[in-house]
């Protein structure tokens, strides 16, 4: 394909339609209401002024808008990634300290480069390994961290916390004593009315509500001169351009950390994309959602702001709002650089700890108690990986989490994969199929025979699983003379799998037990031959079916009388047989 300068525009500038451009406008000035108060109070939550959060809400708009592929989506600072950079930065500086804020850029500026690497090399399959039941358990806790977080600015209490949930509760006892009442009482009624609002107006700008009457309420009554902390005087203009450090340690630092941003905040933002996009049936692409957020990141680098990506609650309010096109979100930019360049004196009286209300209500939300019933209920497994990674989150600490989480669902994996559902199949007379007789408990098995099916793909890692399942329902059968093995579930197979097959075709053999095949796909047929099974064992491994397998090797052996004359009439088999004492089976699917 050629380029040219307007293949290099997203498609829906390229057919902008002038319809559209009311319901942007409108989408826009709705999330720039919300987004500018939470931009600030997460900038907050990051540990960097408040002023960063507005910087991080207006070039990465522009540069998503242009870059990426999803017409809905919000970028812009959120809860869970300003946690984590308050967690990576604090490492190599004091918060709010000059050098904390360069660390902030660096930690941008390699985001982006990494989401920009994983999208060129089309590598966005990877955020596959990061299961829903981890992520879901590492948000979960990495929302209640925040709001632990938050105490410290919604009480008005002095000190510092830590990073897992007992240090941060153990810091706000600890200093209790120098809890701010009338600062406490603020920010609690701004949380009452936050859910209120949130509970009987969702669509409502709360945020914005909290704002508008706690700045007049603190310059009015001087509440700023009887100890409520305010957001102070902030720098008027455009985002300045800022060169982000080049540090060797530092960037061995803050490395584990921008991994684990690039790839939370795309998997978050892919997620929210793709269900509004298929809710309004158009496409996104995974790879280029990477290089959208890279690119906005590296913005967010070189314009004083910090690490972004796609907002849940705020995409959902854009899309609400009747936005069409990625022009809502350079409308939201705009208006938020309008702020910057004429209105920021008006933050000077803005209470801390009403920003302090508008996170811990927001994230609120990401605690996912019905997930983790939902998870218990449908796959137990998952649901151990869920409270697992939210109890390493809630004690070691949002790195530690999210580490402990891909781990033991990569072991979770790695133990299905190598314990593969088998099952001991048997004849269903009416229905005219082979199902597995532990759940069809009057299923008829062939007399002298052991039909299995293996349902995954096999490897060296699972070769040992099948052949003990073999040996311990042999030891039930002393019955068995034919072994069939259906493997029309059977999608793949490696060397080491086929010879494990092997060996139990020739050790069977030897004691007058006849080993075969039936339902070979492809792959694992072309496999089979070039391994010289069908020189070595002809027909055995060439049945189309478990039906045709079963009625040609009973007809040779004369095991199943009166069988073959029926197949031939409907290729179904109506099987005289008897029911093993006992049964060795691992699951029980169909």
């Amino acid at each position: 394909m050629r380029l040219t300068p307007s293949s290099l525009l997203p498609e829906w500038l390229r057919s902008y339609r002038p319809a559209d451009l009311l319901p942007d406008l409108a989408a826009g000035a709705v999330v720039a209401v919300i987004l500018a108060p939470q931009g600030m109070a997460y900038a907050l939550l990051a540990g960097l002024p408040p002023i960063m959060g507005l910087y991080a809400a207006t070039v990465p708009l522009l540069a998503y808008a242009l870059a990426g592929s999803s017409r809905h989506l919000s970028v812009g600072p959120v809860a869970i990634v300003s946690l984590l950079v308050h967690v990576a930065c604090s490492k190599v500086a004091h918060a709010g300290s000059a050098s904390y804020v360069s660390a902030a850029l660096q930690l941008a500026l390699l985001t982006g480069v990494l989401q920009l690497l994983l999208g060129t090399v089309r590598a966005g399959f990877m955020v596959n390994f990061l299961s829903r039941a981890a992520i879901g358990g590492f948000t979960s806790a990495a929302a209640l961290l925040i709001s632990l977080s938050q105490f410290k600015n919604l009480l008005g209490i002095s000190g510092d916390g830590g990073e897992s949930a007992l240090e941060l509760a153990a810091g706000v006892v600890r200093n209790i004593g120098t809890l701010h009442l009338l600062t406490s009482v603020m920010g609690l009624a701004a949380i009452c009315m936050l859910l209120l609002l949130q509970r009987f107006a969702p669509r409502f700008p709360a945020p914005l509500a909290a704002i508008v009457l706690g700045i007049p309420l603190t310059a009015l009554l001087h509440l700023d001169q009887a100890g409520v902390r305010t957001v102070g005087d902030l720098p008027h203009g455009l985002p300045p351009l800022s060169l982000p450090p080049f540090a060797a340690d530092q960037i061995l630092t803050l490395l584990p950390a921008a991994v684990t941003i690039a790839l939370i905040g795309y998997l978050e933002s892919f997620a929210v994309a793709g269900l509004i996009a298929d809710r309004e049936k158009y496409p996104i692409y995974p790879n280029r959602e990477l290089v959208g957020l890279g690119i906005a990141n590296v913005a967010a680098a070189f314009f004083s702001g910090y690490p972004v990506t796609g907002g849940f609650s705020r995409t959902a309010v854009n899309h609400r709002a009747g936005a069409r096109t990625g022009l809502a979100g350079m409308i939201t930019a705009t208006l938020i650089g309008i702020i910057l360049l004429h209105f920021t004196h008006l933050f000077h009286y803005l209470p801390k700890t009403i920003l302090a209300a508008i996170v811990i209500v927001a994230v609120a939300g990401l605690v996912e108690a019905a997930e983790a019933r939902y998870l218990f209920r449908v796959k137990p497994s998952d649901g151990y990986t869920f409270v697992l990674t939210f109890l390493v989150t809630l004690g070691f600490g949002v790195e530690a989490g999210i580490v402990a989480g891909v781990i033991f669902s990569l072991l979770v994996f790695i133990w299905r994969s190598a314990h593969p559902h088998i099952a001991e199949l048997g004849w269903l007379e009416e229905e005219g199929v082979f199902r597995n007789i532990r759940r069809y408990p009057h299923a008829v098995v062939p007399r002298g025979m052991l039909l299995v099916r293996v349902d995954a793909s096999l490897y060296f890692a699972n070769m040992a699983f099948v052949g003990d399942w073999l040996r311990a329902t042999l030891a039930e059968r002393a019955d068995v003379r034919q072994i069939i093995f259906d493997l029309s579930g059977v999608n793949d197979m490696d060397a080491v799998a086929l010879a494990a097959l092997e060996v139990i075709i020739e050790g069977h053999g030897e004691r007058g037990i006849v080993v075969a095949f039936a339902g070979m796909k492809g792959p694992v047929r072309d496999l089979a031959q070039r391994a010289g099974w069908q020189e070595r064992y002809g027909n055995l491994i060439s049945f189309l079916s478990l039906n045709q397998a079963v009625r040609q090797m009973s007809t040779e052996d004369m095991i199943l009388a009166g069988l073959h004359s029926k197949e031939r009439e409907s290729e179904t088999c109506s099987v005289p047989a008897t029911r093993p004492t006992g049964s060795t089976n691992h699951g029980d699917p169909a």
